[in-house]
């Protein structure tokens, strides 16, 4: 039997770019995802939300992210894969943002609502946007670079996250892309 060695395709400037760009994506979606459940205490405290109220938080992204990716999939071939992009990670920057700035229960949903909306179809793009730039040999190396940024926002994120708000203020990730303050 023999056996093929796969060639490795080198990876331009530009992929490597637009794979750090992605993977990076991954991490602050999934982190703003993450990040209710160890804020859970303090959110349930400085809010006076019931256990059930913080589910309904947490699961309200959840929910929209789903949502929204039944309906953006009839709809995201039309775009240009990096308008659609910048479109849904604006607006899921802008949800975060006021997730941040919630100051009572239901904008905190509200907030949550966007954010999932937007947030939910950012992971489908993504790999749309490999499939695109990226030929067959290189694909599964670029999904697993971009897939890492799911392992490094539950391994790194969080306790990067959370450790800001013992110093009593309010938390600001990568140069602003992820907003959480904490003391409302």
């Amino acid at each position: 039997m023999q056996q093929h060695a796969a060639e490795l395709v080198p990876l331009s400037g530009y992929q490597k770019l637009v794979i750090f760009i992605l993977a990076m994506t991954q991490f602050t979606v999934v982190l703003d995802f993450m990040v209710m459940s160890p804020m859970g205490d303090i959110l349930m405290k400085s809010m006076r939300l019931t256990t059930s109220q913080f589910g309904v938080a947490v699961s309200s992204y959840a929910f929209s992210a789903g949502l929204s990716g039944l309906l953006a999939a009839g709809y995201a071939d039309r775009f240009d894969r990096k308008k659609i992009f910048l479109f849904f990670y604006t607006g899921f920057i802008a949800g975060t943002f006021l997730c941040g700035m919630a100051t009572s229960y239901p904008m905190l949903i509200a907030a949550r609502i966007i954010t999932g909306l937007f947030g939910g179809v950012i992971g489908s793009i993504s790999m749309a946007i490999i499939t695109d730039i990226f030929m067959l040999q290189q694909r599964g190396r670029v999904m697993g670079f971009v897939q890492m940024g799911f392992g490094a926002s539950q391994v790194l994120g969080i306790p990067l996250d959370c450790s800001w708000p013992t110093a009593g203020a309010g938390t600001v990730l990568f140069c602003g892309l992820q907003v959480w303050p904490y003391s409302f």
